[in-house]
């Protein structure tokens, strides 16, 4: 492996590989963020598997066996999602050392086919050279269809009293710790816009005390189902990374798939489209579909947080100012009552 980061993750990996009883399988690194992702290859039963280093510190390893859980719920379901292996001694996480003072908990899924929408329709778009959008209205009618099944899983659905899994509620993101960091302190804000973020969270705050966690709308939720973690093979779309996944709100679940692609050509059209199959397949009140923008902003300002407190993570140039100049203009209009309706 040619990148020298990679050695110790992947020395690493080979240990966890043994641990599985994979030990002779041929490593691909996949990508380096917070978590570290491999793909092995065993010659021998001709299957291949992602291998996963989990950040320190993100999930406890309880955490981590409770996601499994719902996994296991969602595939009963019939919903596509990434198919577990145990190590022989019938462990799903094993821990192992990385660096001096780092140890991480792997997991190991069997490879999913199939290829990454998002990534599919950045090649179109590319490669067409006529004018005129991107076709994304269909992809998201399909994921509109595709997350309300998933929230009626998960709200029909009664965790084990073992069940735990962090929660993106009121505190978890916008609380004094919120999960993914204090967005309010990142260094790119200035003074003036670190107390228009706070004065933003405050009134996102008061808004979502008052409508509270109803059961029809708070559940178990991906947290992170854009179009880049949904794979399509041969027609049927599955779901990966669940590293996010928690209890929160339908709504945050929907601002997430609509914040990622806000910038596309023809959203609307796509944002019509994926209501509308949502909607085909779960009701939702247009009174709840109200609160979506608010938390399209929410999710901008958790990003902030995140990107602050992980700033090995690449950005392309340019990107991070972009951002933040959309997230604080967001607060603006939040503060102002011209924030978009969903």
């Amino acid at each position: 492996m040619a990148d020298g980061a990679a050695i110790p993750y992947e020395t690493a990996a080979r240990m966890a590989l043994r641990e599985f009883g994979l030990g002779s399988a041929r490593l691909q690194l996949v990508g380096i963020s917070e978590n570290v992702t491999f793909r092995a290859d065993d010659d021998h039963s001709g299957q291949s598997y992602v291998l996963r280093l989990h950040r320190p510190d993100y999930h406890t390893l309880e955490e981590l066996n409770s996601e499994r859980l719902w996994l296991e719920a969602l595939r009963s379901s019939g919903i596509s999602v990434p198919t577990p292996v145990a190590a022989p001694d019938g462990r799903h996480f094993v821990p192992v050392h990385v660096t001096e003072g780092e140890t991480r908990q792997v997991g190991l899924n069997l490879w999913a086919p199939g290829e990454i929408v998002g990534e599919l329709l950045t090649a179109h778009d590319k490669s067409t050279d006529a004018a005129g959008p991107t076709e994304i209205a269909e992809p998201f009618g399909q994921l509109g269809a595709l997350m309300a099944t998933m929230h009626n899983q998960a709200t029909s659905w009664t965790p084990p009293p073992s069940f735990q899994r962090h929660r993106l509620d009121l505190d978890g993101l916008l609380g004094d710790a919120p999960f993914w960091g204090p967005f309010w302190e990142s260094p790119v804000l200035d003074e003036r816009e670190r107390g228009l973020l706070i004065t933003a969270r405050d009134h996102c705050r008061a808004q979502l005390r008052r409508y509270g966690e109803p059961s029809r709308t708070f559940s178990m939720i991906h947290a992170d189902l854009h179009l880049a973690n949904l794979l399509t093979h041969d027609g049927k779309l599955g779901v990966i990374d669940f590293d996010d996944a928690g209890f929160g709100w339908h709504q945050y679940d929907i601002a997430v798939a609509m914040f990622h692609s806000r910038g596309t050509a023809d959203f609307r059209a796509a944002r019509q489209a994926f209501l509308h199959s949502y909607r085909a397949v779960r009701p939702i009140s247009n009174d709840d579909l109200a609160l979506v923008p608010m938390f399209e902003l929410i999710r901008g300002m958790a990003i902030l947080g995140w990107r602050a407190e992980r700033p090995e993570v690449p950005w392309p140039e340019g990107q991070l100012e972009m951002f933040r100049s959309g997230v604080v203009a967001g607060c603006e209009r939040l503060l102002s009552g011209d924030l978009d309706r969903a």
